[in-house]
């Protein structure tokens, strides 16, 4: 008997796992990642006339955008509270998703405040 009543407490602990798999929200999930791409690109932009103020050029200049952003990662995680998988799918969601896709941004607001600055 005693053999019974523990597959009956291991049938339900089974059972128990099952229930206890994170389920993820799809709306939130969308609504957490479009803010990471508007948070990224905010960045990118603040970074580019920062970039731009200071006359960074050539290598500086892209070195800097991937110091905000690495920047950026880490505020995105602190603002997660370090639990990404809260969150998040995975660890790729926050640390990269965006990170070359504000590029751009900085490029043309890097260029623009360089050149009121430094050339006007």
């Amino acid at each position: 008997m005693a053999g019974h009543d523990n597959s009956k407490v291991a049938k339900e602990k089974s059972s128990n796992e099952i229930d206890e798999l994170p389920t993820f929200n799809a709306e939130n999930m969308q609504n957490n990642v479009k803010i990471i791409y508007y948070s990224r690109t905010f960045m990118a932009i603040i970074g580019g006339v920062i970039a731009g103020v200071l006359g960074l050029t050539g290598l500086m200049g892209f070195i800097f955008y991937f110091l905000i952003m690495g920047i950026t990662s880490v505020g995105l995680l602190a603002k997660a509270k370090f639990s990404v998988f809260s969150y998040f799918e995975s660890w790729n969601r926050i640390m990269l998703d965006g990170f070359l896709g504000g590029l751009m941004s900085f490029v043309l607001f890097w260029t623009l405040a360089y050149d009121i600055v430094h050339i006007f």
